[in-house]
């Protein structure tokens, strides 16, 4: 039977694949604070990626092979699983969120001095210029 090609899916589906994976490949979770440990590795390799793609460190050859979203999709893959067993709907969570951030900083990136043009992110140069 061939497998149909999947070109995206919804937080929801993304959290039933996770679990429908987990229940069939992986016996059971792993309990919260394992999953929490394993995140925090997960955002680490992310790290550091980020800190020798963008950043001043060089890469190392154990380094050469690691791919950003492979290591990105790590990290949704424990938070999937730590929502799935905490009973979190990441998609309602996720708009809740969007609502909240909206009306709590609607004005205040825009009012931020430090993100507009000139600024150095130097506290000690920028602090006498007026943006």
């Amino acid at each position: 039977m061939e497998q149909k090609k999947i070109e995206s899916v919804s937080l929801a589906q993304a959290q039933e694949m996770v679990d429908k994976w987990i229940k069939t490949f992986g016996v059971r979770y792993f309990n919260e604070l394992t999953n929490m440990a394993v995140l925090s590795e997960e955002v680490g390799e992310v790290a550091r990626i980020i800190s020798r793609t963008y950043g001043e460190q060089s890469f190392k050859s154990s380094d050469e092979d690691k791919d950003l979203g492979d290591e990105l999709s790590d990290v949704l893959w424990v938070l999937i699983c730590l929502a799935n067993q905490t009973g979190i709907d990441l998609n309602e969570a996720f708009l809740k969120n969007i609502k909240k951030k909206t009306t709590r900083d609607k004005d205040r990136h825009h009012n931020n001095k430090k993100l507009k043009d000139g600024y150095s992110g130097n506290i000690k140069e920028d602090k006498d210029k007026s943006y």
